[in-house]
Parts: structure tokens; C-alpha cells; sequence
């Protein structure tokens, strides 16, 4: 027995022997076909969720961020191509608008060699601006001797302010002697402005062939210097003035009237409320015109009080020989009450001192009530600042402008 168990686990291993090991299974066409799916599911499926799972984004969004992206791309090819196009072609003329004014840019015409020298000179085109229209009359009556110059209405007027406006008024004079002005009333925020005033020159009929009126328009200014809007010279040797004339005329750019610099002066003001006390310190004055042969002048300072138009109180300084940049530190009180210190005006005139002859006055300054620009600022801040003294520098105008001006009536 136990021989034959022997023998027969021997058959079985040469049996085991024997058989030829068994090949790969072919592969499972299915199985490969299920894994390829799942890969592409899940590629898809992290491609199109993994945004939306990490920004919280919808697709329609994702599409408009691309349509927005290739819009910008196109537009800066476009521009890009443009640009190349057009490099040698040169821009249209616009009209341009400068300081309220319209200027319009005149376009030469012209072929061949004509167009090359118009293109050569294009920089240097003319301006033309406008400034507005000016309606007036002039009539002379021959037996007063009278010239007789109406200021009726402007139109148009150039826009000098901020707001797109003006603040027009019309100076009437005469050249070359300017001894005479005229100034109409201001007109406040108004372009086309209507004056409807009169003035009368008083000069002889031999005298008016030399003469030239000027008409000219200004922007007033409360706290600075007066622009010029336009102005109008009428050569009075191209008048008829047998009979009476009555029209409309531009206005052109008219040269600011030279003001002939006549110095400034340092004053400096107090007042003590609690007491009444005004007090006017006159301390230099510097560039004064010269009033003497050798080129010098012997100055000094006149200081006039009034109220409402009356004069209260006259001070002079002492007399400063041959120069034109006199010191003087003199202090002059005047005592005003409270109740009457707003209505004040305070008029200082530097003359040159003559032995021989009547005193020249060089100039005059107006502060206080009724006073426009440096001189109504310097005596409010001399209000506002009780028992401080408070300085500043006038510039001298001609005595006859200052006291036509006083002569007006005060708002």
C-alpha cells in the first residue's frame, strides 16, 4: 500500500511536468473600453467643476470672461493697425476756445508748390478772436463846443470770469491827451449789457483833426486789476460830424492803457474800538515818479479823514529832499467812534514839495468806505483785526481818477 501511494504521487508530479504553463489571458475589451470612459469622465468633470467648485463661478460667466478677453485683443490689434495706416496723415483742424474767447484758425488753400509753402506755415496761421460788438453815438454841437459820445449797448462780450460771464463797464477818453475819462456804470454777469449813457467832451472844433476816441471795454475786478475786454479807436479826422452818427462796431483786442507808474506807499492802519482811536502810520514810500529836472523829488504825504463825504481831520509828514524812496515812520491818531468808523475814508496823497510854486501831486490812495480792490481789503482786515496794526503796500493812482471816482455815488 504504501508503495503504490508512493508511485502514484510520482505520476502526478511528471503529469505536472509535463503540462506547458498556461498563457496570458487575452485581454478584456470591455473592461479597458470602462476605464478609458472613466478617465475622460473624470477629466471633463475636474476641467468644468473644479472652477466652479473653487471660485463659485457659472459657466455663462467663464463665457463671458472669454468673449471679453478676445474683444479686448481685437480692438488692440485694430488700434494697433491704425495707427500704422494712418501715421503720415495728419489730424483735422478743430476749433479751439481759449480764456472765454473763440478763436478761429484760418485754413490755407493752395496746390502744388502753394500747398507745400501753406503746409510750411501752417504754425504760423493767424488768430482771429472775438470779443464782441459795441453800439454808440457821437454828435458835436457846434455852438457849445461840445463832443458829445453816447455808449448805448454791447453784445457778445467776451467771457472773462470763472462762471462764463463778465462783469462789463465801458472807459471813454481821449488821445493823445487822457486828462479827461469817462466810465460808464459796471454791469454785473452780463454779456450783452445795455448802458445807455452820455458824455460831453469839451474841446474846439480846430482841435478835434489830432484826436482819437477810444472807447474801451472792461471786465471789472473787485480785488485786482481790470481785464480788457475790447476797444474801439475812432480817428476823428474820419468823422463827419456835420451830422450825427449812430452804429455798431467790433471790438478788437485793444492794448491794455499804459499806466503811467506814479510808486507805491506803505501804510500801515490800527484801531482800538474800545477807545475810538484810529491811528495812520505812513512808513515809505518806493519808485515814485519824478517830478524835478535833475530826475528826483522832494515828497511828502498828506493824510485826509472824512466821513459820508466830509472832511474831518487833515494831517501832513515832513519833507523828504531829492529822492523817490522816501522813509518817513510817521503816525498820525484821529479819534472815530465805533458806530461811525464803517462809514470812514481815509484819502492819502504824496506831493511833491515846490518852494516856488504850487505843490504837484504825484499820486493818491483811497481806503476805507466806498474803496474798491487793495483798499477796501486793507481796511477790513484792520476791522477784523482790533488793536493789531495791520500793513500794506498801495499803488499810487492819478489824483484826478481817484477824486472823479469819490465824486460817484457810494452803494
Amino acid at each position: 500500500m504504501r508503495l503504490a501511494s508512493v508511485q502514484a504521487r510520482a505520476r502526478r508530479a511528471a503529469e505536472e511536468r509535463e503540462e506547458p504553463p498556461p498563457g496570458p489571458a487575452p485581454p478584456s475589451t470591455h473592461h479597458s473600453d470602462h476605464q478609458f470612459k472613466n478617465m475622460k469622465s473624470k477629466f471633463f468633470n475636474e476641467l468644468t467643476h473644479m472652477p466652479n467648485h473653487k471660485l463659485k463661478m457659472p459657466m455663462w460667466a467663464i463665457g463671458a470672461i472669454v468673449v471679453v478677453v478676445l474683444a479686448l485683443v481685437a480692438c488692440l490689434g485694430f488700434c494697433i493697425w491704425k495707427k500704422c495706416i494712418n501715421k503720415g496723415k495728419k489730424p483735422k483742424k478743430v476749433r479751439e476756445r481759449k480764456g472765454g474767447r473763440g478763436r478761429r484758425k484760418k485754413e490755407g488753400a493752395g496746390e502744388g508748390e502753394e500747398g507745400k509753402e501753406g503746409e510750411g506755415k501752417e504754425g504760423e496761421e493767424e488768430e482771429k478772436e472775438n470779443f464782441g460788438k459795441l453800439e454808440f453815438t457821437l454828435d458835436y454841437n457846434f455852438t457849445d463846443n461840445q463832443l458829445i459820445v453816447g455808449i448805448l449797448q454791447a453784445e457778445n462780450l467776451a467771457a472773462m470770469d470763472m462762471g462764463g460771464t463778465s462783469d462789463p463797464y465801458v472807459k471813454v477818453y481821449m488821445l493823445p491827451d487822457k486828462k479827461k475819462k469817462f466810465e460808464t456804470k459796471v454791469q454785473r454777469k452780463n454779456l450783452c449789457p445795455v448802458f445807455n449813457e452820455t458824455f460831453i467832451f469839451k474841446i474846439p472844433y480846430q482841435e478835434l483833426g489830432g484826436q482819437t476816441l477810444v472807447l474801451q471795454v472792461f471786465d471789472f475786478d473787485r480785488f485786482g486789476k481790470h481785464d480788457v475786454i475790447g476797444q474801439i479807436s475812432i480817428s476823428m479826422n474820419s468823422v463827419d460830424l456835420a451830422q450825427p452818427l449812430h452804429e455798431w462796431r467790433d471790438l478788437v483786442g485793444g492794448e491794455k492803457e499804459e499806466v503811467e507808474k506814479l510808486g507805491d506807499i506803505c501804510i500801515s492802519l490800527r484801531y482800538v474800538p474800545t477807545a475810538g482811536k484810529l491811528t495812520i502810520n505812513i512808513m515809505e514810500a518806493k519808485h515814485l515818479k519824478a517830478m524835478d529836472c535833475g530826475g528826483l523829488s522832494d515828497p511828502f504825504v498828506k493824510v485826509v479823514l472824512q466821513h459820508q463825504g466830509k472832511r474831518l481831520k487833515k494831517k501832513k509828514t515832513t519833507v523828504k529832499q531829492n529822492t523817490l524812496n522816501p522813509y518817513f515812520n510817521e503816525s498820525f491818531s484821529f479819534e472815530i467812534p465805533f458806530g461811525q468808523i464803517q462809514k470812514v475814508q481815509v484819502l492819502i496823497t504824496v506831493y511833491d514839495y515846490d518852494k516856488l510854486g504850487s505843490n504837484d501831486a504825484i499820486g493818491k490812495v483811497w481806503i476805507g468806505f466806498g474803496a474798491s480792490g487793495v483798499g477796501l481789503r486793507h481796511w477790513s482786515d484792520m476791522l477784523a483785526n482790533p488793536r493789531r496794526p495791520v500793513a500794506q503796500w498801495h499803488a499810487l493812482c492819478p489824483e484826478e481818477e481817484v477824486d472823479e471816482a469819490l465824486k460817484k455815488p457810494l452803494r
